[in-house]
C-alpha cells in the first residue's frame, strides 16, 4: 500500500492509500524520514491537510474508506457531521445518533477511527468541556481544537442540531 509521510503542526502524519481511498491517517509519535507521495491521491491529501493547517480548508474532499462494523460506519459518519471550529460530547453524539445508552460503545467507535482530521473525531470532548479520549494523544486535540477556534476568530463553539 503507498504511504507518505508529511510533516505539520502535530508532527509527522502517515497516510495511506488502497484501492483508490485514503484508508489511514496516523499521527506518528517517533520521527520519521518525510517521503514524497507516490501518487496523485496521496499528494491530494497531503495538499489538503496543508491547506486546513493553513486554515484555508474546513472540509475535506476525499476519497475515503476505513474497515469497522457497521455501527462504526454509523459513528464516523456522525463525527463528519460535526462543524469545523464546533465540538459536541459524547453524551451529545449518543443523543444525536439516537442512542443515548450506547454511549460508551460510541466513544469505543471513536478511538477506533483512523481517519485522523478528515474523519474529526477531535472534536468530541466531555460533556464537562475536558478534552478526552483521543488516541493521538491529548495534546494533540488541543492544538486541533485551538486550531479550529482561531480559524473561526471565535473561542470553543459547542454544536446544537
Amino acid at each position: 500500500m503507498p504511504t507518505a509521510y508529511c510533516k505539520t503542526p502535530i508532527g509527522i502524519i502517515s497516510i495511506t492509500e488502497e484501492d483508490g481511498f485514503i484508508t489511514s491517517i496516523y499521527a506518528l509519535d517517533e520521527e520519521h524520514e518525510v517521503t514524497p507521495p507516490e501518487t496523485p491521491l496521496l499528494q491530494l491529501a497531503i495538499q489538503q491537510l496543508d491547506e486546513y493547517f493553513a486554515g484555508d480548508r474546513k472540509v475535506f474532499d476525499l476519497p475515503i474508506k476505513q474497515q469497522g462494523s457497521a455501527f462504526q460506519q454509523q459513528v464516523w459518519d456522525q463525527l463528519c457531521k460535526i462543524g469545523y471550529g464546533k465540538t459536541i460530547s459524547y453524551m451529545q453524539q449518543s443523543k444525536f445518533m439516537n442512542n443515548p445508552l450506547g454511549i460508551r460503545a460510541i466513544a469505543s467507535a471513536n478511538g477506533k477511527n483512523h481517519l485522523l482530521i478528515v474523519v474529526p473525531c477531535h472534536r468530541v470532548i466531555g460533556t464537562d468541556g475536558s478534552l478526552t479520549g483521543f488516541g493521538a494523544g491529548i495534546w494533540r486535540k488541543k492544538i486541533l481544537l485551538e486550531h479550529e477556534a482561531r480559524v473561526m476568530g471565535v473561542g470553543q463553539t459547542t454544536l446544537d442540531f
